[in-house]
């Protein structure tokens, strides 16, 4: 909720895509989800198909859907997900919704474009194990994907086909739609007044600080535990998450440690911002963060099978 080092606005990465917003939306510190930026759909389709092939791992054992369920939260519901060894990794598994938004990715904010991010991901020991050219290899030998990036890019697959087929699929990944997005469109009923208080709090308790523009964060770097401890020591600076669909998204936190939404407002308040959160605060705050939940293909986001429970009650 305090930032150190960076101030970057991202709403710049979607500013063109935005439609004319009415007088809120213009005026509050969020901005709404914009609509996916066309692509080629035979891009898309290919980039679907590669983010669930486990061949894209060393031993074909995880693909990219191992960790980002894009059925329900794009992530998983495990405080940190396993790799090929089966050892826990040593960050949470962000959610790959709405990626395309954030300025940086990753917990490290290391990385500044997808295509990179990909391959990272694939050369990684701790994930995928592998290497673009492991990866080639596999599907060359494959007629069938052959023809696919054939269809998709007028030749077979090559290292920037292949990472940008699945970086532009993971592109197409944005949940327009919340009810706090209608609210800044102009629709007064599509949050309660709850709901709107816990916006205010958001705003005044300084949360906004970190977690703003089109992403509702992403674009920041923070020091975890500024007057408190909050999780695992390690890294001691993080990218700010998005809270897009937070409500969905569960565990919490760099290291998983947070089980449920009220447990990490109540902990981010103490460890951030030296202050004790009330129960009544609380609960409006997660009532606001219930309203950022958008829609994929159609459906709301939805938390994963077995996620921890996200009530509001104190």
């Amino acid at each position: 909720m305090l930032f150190l080092l960076l101030c970057v606005d991202a709403n710049s990465l979607a500013i063109a895509q935005l439609p004319t917003l009415q007088p809120r939306a213009v005026e509050e510190p969020i901005r709404p989800i914009p609509a996916a930026r066309t692509q080629d759909p035979r891009r898309v389709t290919l980039g679907e198909h590669l983010f669930e092939d486990r061949r894209l791992s060393h031993n074909s054992t995880h693909s990219c859907s191992s960790c980002h369920d894009i059925r329900t939260n794009g992530a998983s519901t495990n405080a940190r997900d396993l790799n090929p060894r089966g050892e826990p990794l040593a960050l949470n598994t962000l959610t790959v919704f709405n990626a395309a938004l954030s300025l940086f990715l990753n917990w490290e904010g290391n990385l500044r474009s997808l295509d990179l991010e990909v391959e990272q991901t694939l050369s990684n020991p701790a994930i995928m194990a592998s290497s673009v050219e492991e990866v080639l290899s596999k599907l060359r030998s494959d007629p069938d994907e052959v023809r696919q990036f054939r269809e998709a890019y007028g030749h077979g697959p090559d290292r920037d086909s292949l990472l940008d087929a699945i970086a532009v699929f993971e592109g197409s990944l944005v949940t327009p739609g919340s009810r706090f997005d209608r609210w800044l469109a102009g629709d007064a009923s599509a949050i309660t007044s709850e709901e709107l208080s816990g916006y205010r709090l958001f705003k005044s308790l300084g949360c906004i600080s970190c977690h703003q523009g089109v992403n509702v964060g992403g674009n920041l770097f923070q020091r975890h535990g500024i007057f408190h401890p909050l999780g695992s020591p390690e890294p001691v600076l993080v990218r700010v998450p998005s809270l897009r669909n937070v409500a969905a998204t569960a565990p919490y936190f760099h290291d998983g440690s947070a089980p449920t939404l009220k447990e990490a407002v109540k902990t981010m308040g103490f460890a951030q911002l030296d202050r004790v959160l009330t129960g009544e605060q609380i609960a409006a705050i997660v009532a606001f963060l219930n309203t950022l939940t958008g829609t994929y293909a159609g459906r709301p986001v939805t938390p994963g099978a077995g996620a921890p429970g996200t009530g509001v009650s104190p």
